[in-house]
């Protein structure tokens, strides 16, 4: 509803106009309802897709103890840990208000912590530093990316420290201006062997590592002094917070 005062010829009018808006409001209702309904059904297929997940990591599990070769149950394990992993991005997707993206920060903490536990790291003898921005990357990102940081640190966990050698690593994560990411796992043990170029390893996970980082459209670089740091930068779109 309008209302205005109109002078003609000295004469004084009141104008009101008044609109029905009750089908634009009805309208609104029925997209708001809709998209309600599509919220819920997002949370259901990120819910049964992190359960899934975590069916045929249990049957990885249930698989390896028919296996006696530490090599074997090391590569059911190393699998398993890979999707826990992505199923951490579907839990988060689902926790969240905004399912078109998850705080990678958030879900950073949450994967080093498991694998420190799984390891049965001493956390007395190899230390976690977590130095995060908040960054937050759509599915699309965060899955490959969430599979390069378990690459990263368990390659630490497993090769940096031999012979119960102290040390520490640290994972750091950045966001420039200019929308680049930048994820790095640094740790201060006994250093990556000179020579190896990491698109060319033999072994699984930096080969992993290489070929996620191909599909990020990104780069991985390789520092050797005082220890061994993985740094991999890729650039990802921004999304607008959902209401």
């Amino acid at each position: 509803m309008s209302l205005r005062i109109l002078n003609i010829d000295g004469v004084r009018y009141h104008q009101a106009i008044i609109r029905d808006v009750s089908e634009r409001k009805k309208a609104e209702e029925r997209i708001l309802d809709s998209l309600r309904e599509k919220d819920v059904l997002l949370r259901e297929i990120h819910h049964r897709v992190k359960n899934n997940m975590q069916i045929i990591s249990s049957l990885l599990s249930l698989q390896s103890q028919k296996f006696q070769g530490l090599e074997v149950v090391e590569a059911f394990r190393e699998s398993q840990d890979r999707i826990r992993s992505m199923a951490l991005v579907h839990e988060k997707l689902y926790q969240t208000r905004d399912l078109s993206r998850i705080d990678f920060s958030d879900y950073a903490k949450s994967l080093t912590s498991f694998l420190f536990k799984t390891y049965k790291t001493d956390e007395t003898r190899i230390a976690l530093k977590l130095d995060l921005d908040k960054v937050f990357l759509d599915i699309n990102a965060a899955v490959p990316c969430g599979l390069i940081l378990n690459e990263l640190v368990l390659n630490a966990l497993k090769h940096a420290f031999p012979d119960e050698r102290k040390g520490k690593v640290t994972v750091e994560l950045r966001e420039s201006e200019a929308g680049t990411v930048r994820l790095t796992v640094r740790d201060d043990g006994v250093g990556f062997p000179e020579g190896i170029d990491i698109a060319q390893a033999d072994t699984m996970g930096l080969q992993i590592v290489s070929l996620l980082t191909e599909q990020l459209d990104g780069r991985v670089e390789v520092k050797r002094d005082g220890g061994t740091a993985f740094s991999v930068s890729f650039k990802v779109p921004h999304y607008a917070a959902r209401v």
